[in-house]
């Protein structure tokens, strides 16, 4: 959940190997002088990275992976109902890697440090486009060493890295909305809906 911590990793000029490292998700700019910021700045869109001023630093030298086994998204209902969560995950049941950009913040009150991270996203693929018109950017692994690497810097062969991920790879189920409170974080999360019973279908 947003500003929680995730599980990513990263690669620096100091540590070039590849490393785990927890981040907050919510990316914080390091000129932000409200933290606040950070909690709507989950996602950044793969298009325009390059330029905004929020996310360009960290597009440069500061790209990470943030692994995941699966994700939520939640589908509009008509007649104002509530949103339909669904699970989507890789076919083979395999994790994987977001486009992942990170950044420091230093607190000018404490002097203490965050570091936040922020989810890139890109256009739906077929299986994602009934639900959102958006989608996390999941690398592909042939990917991952020019896509951490803080030395690598060729905007247009960045940007080529995050397209829509391939529908045949992916699969997806509608599931309850036990998954809309944050605090629980159980199995019954990715349990299928028993759509028969709820009137989805």
């Amino acid at each position: 959940a947003p500003t929680q911590p995730v599980a990513t990793v990263v690669a620096t000029a100091e540590h070039l190997e590849p490393h785990f490292h927890l981040l907050q998700w919510g990316l914080i700019p390091s000129w932000a002088k409200d933290p606040a910021i950070g909690s709507r700045m989950i996602n950044a869109r793969a298009e325009t990275v390059a330029e905004k001023p929020s996310f360009r630093a960290a597009f440069k030298r500061r790209r990470c992976l943030i692994l995941a086994d699966g994700f939520y998204e939640w589908q509009r209902q008509g007649d104002g109902q509530p949103k339909q969560p669904h699970y989507i995950f890789l076919k083979d049941h395999q994790p994987f890697a977001f486009a992942g950009l990170w950044e420091h913040w230093n607190d000018p009150v404490s002097g203490g440090e965050l570091q936040t991270c922020t989810i890139l996203t890109t256009d739906p693929n077929e299986l994602m486009e009934p639900i959102h018109n958006r989608m996390p950017v999941i690398l592909s692994p042939e990917d991952y060493a020019a896509w951490l690497d803080p030395s690598y810097y060729q905007p247009q062969t960045l940007q080529a890295m995050l397209r829509p991920y391939e529908s045949e790879a992916l699969d997806r189920y509608p599931v309850s909305k036990v998954v809309n409170r944050p605090q629980h974080d159980t199995p019954e999360c990715i349990e299928p809906l028993d759509t028969e019973g709820s009137g989805l279908g």
